[in-house]
């Protein structure tokens, strides 16, 4: 049989700023990145709505989401482990 390779998923580390829905956080990954012409570091937010089948993520809490198939209008990512635990 012919072997299938699936896609490479990708993956993204970020903070949990809301676990208000059912099922569901929502994942903030901020960035440095520094300006091309004037040198100075600009911060870059982007928002994940992921789904947390669980619902054991709080605020706070650093994630791993992965990238897969729609699950809703806005979610197109799950959680795959919690890093750390808010204090």
């Amino acid at each position: 049989m012919e072997e299938i390779k699936r896609n490479l998923r990708k993956e993204r580390i970020g903070v949990v700023t809301s676990n208000k829905m059912d099922k569901s956080i929502v994942v903030a990954e901020v960035k440095k990145i520094k300006h091309p012409m004037y040198g100075k570091f600009v911060t870059k937010t982007k928002k994940y709505v992921a789904h947390d089948e669980t619902n054991n993520c709080n605020e706070g809490d650093t994630v791993r989401i992965m990238e897969t198939r729609p699950l809703s209008k806005t979610k197109c990512w799950r959680l795959v482990e919690i890093i750390e635990r808010a204090k």
